[in-house]
């Protein structure tokens, strides 16, 4: 019996997700560097330790859902309201994660507050991607 509590208790802490604040996501640098292949500047970033830990982990974080392309549910969640957030100049890169929706048929509208959790992926280098993706996003709240 003592077995079957401990595989339960174990089973869940693995399937919580590590809830963050923004704040963490600040725990990166960007280089600025030449992409020969698009012909122009980006911010490629090195992430520190605190970020580097949550690579691959499930994590849930509360944000600003901000469409990009509602046609082909591209959506990105950001520390900052659409105003003020990375696209419009007012905050850096790390205030923006691309969500990979697990459910594809989900629509938002601009600036809806919702909480949201995922894997977490680093990318440090394809520019076709944000630098903090969560694959398999749902909204938790």
């Amino acid at each position: 019996m003592a077995s079957v509590l401990i595989c339960s208790l174990l089973a869940k802490e693995k399937f919580t997700p590590v809830a963050i604040g923004w704040k963490r996501l600040t725990d990166v640098k960007f280089t600025r560097k030449f992409n020969k292949q698009a012909e122009m500047y980006f911010l490629y970033p090195t992430f520190g330790p605190s970020v580097g830990a949550l690579n691959g982990k499930e994590i849930q974080i509360r944000g600003y859902v901000i469409p990009v392309d509602e046609q082909n549910n591209v959506y990105v969640i950001s520390s900052q309201p659409m105003a003020m957030c990375f696209f419009c100049g007012a905050a850096g890169p790390e205030s923006i994660i691309e969500l990979q929706l697990k459910d594809q048929r989900q629509k938002f509208k601009t600036d809806a507050i919702k909480t949201v959790k995922g894997k977490l992926v680093l990318n440090p280098g394809n520019i076709e991607h944000l630098n903090y993706i969560l694959k398999n996003a749902e909204v938790v709240e």
